[in-house]
């Protein structure tokens, strides 16, 4: 079997040699190089050719989010996968963002290390428990948000305003004056979006707004 080349990128050489130490212990893993910043990493994956790139993300001169990013533009054939003390929530997102295909914490022991690096260059996703179920739960919230998106985006701007006096309790003749529209207006506008959203009065109307965002 083909050795899997590994490059490693961390700002602290005491780590990058420890870690290219233990690494090198193992047959399945060739460590290619190691380098100090985002920029050094770029210049290093051209000349190098790494199958995956072990990137930590507080980085000098051009941070691991960054080159994370430019490094799946160069060469969308290399994984990266972050491997970092940070567990900000912001900063996962950033970096599964910028195109990373997994998110380890430096506290990893060295198996589960090697196994994320063997994954990655399957094209697997590897990922921390912790940050794992983080990911779960944006995705859900994702999910979740998108049924409300679609709906939202079948209502013109103005039938989004009529809704949102409508779940405030306006009759159709408060509705008209506030938006400078004719009664009659106002009632076409209820109808389409009775009809829209698939309610049956303007009760359920002011409910739906509600569950939309809208009040």
């Amino acid at each position: 079997m083909t050795a899997v080349r590994v490059l490693l990128v961390d700002d602290q050489s005491l780590f990058r040699a420890g870690l290219r130490t233990l690494l090198s212990t193992r047959a399945e893993l060739e460590v290619v190089g190691g380098a100090e910043n985002g920029q050094a990493a770029l210049e290093l994956a051209a000349a190098t050719r790494p199958d995956v790139v072990l990137m930590d993300l507080k980085l000098p001169v051009l941070d691991g989010v960054a080159a994370t990013r430019r490094l799946r533009v160069q060469h969308p054939d290399i994984r990266i996968v972050a491997l970092t003390t940070f567990e900000d929530d912001e900063l996962v997102f950033e970096c599964l963002r910028a195109g990373a295909v997994g998110y380890l914490l430096k506290d990893a022991p060295i198996d589960r290390l090697v196994e994320a690096v063997l994954a990655a260059a399957r094209g697997e996703s590897v990922l921390q428990p912790s940050v794992a179920s983080k990911v779960l739960a944006e995705l859900s919230r994702l999910a979740s948000a998108a049924p409300a998106a679609n709906e939202l985006s079948k209502l013109s701007e103005r039938e989004r305003d009529v809704l949102r006096l409508i779940a405030r309790g306006a009759s159709n003749k408060e509705i008209a004056a506030a938006l400078f529209l004719a009664e009659g207006t106002v009632k076409n506008h209820v109808t389409s979006i009775l009809d829209k959203l698939e309610v049956g009065d303007r009760t359920q109307a002011a409910l739906r707004a509600r569950e939309l965002g809208l009040t």
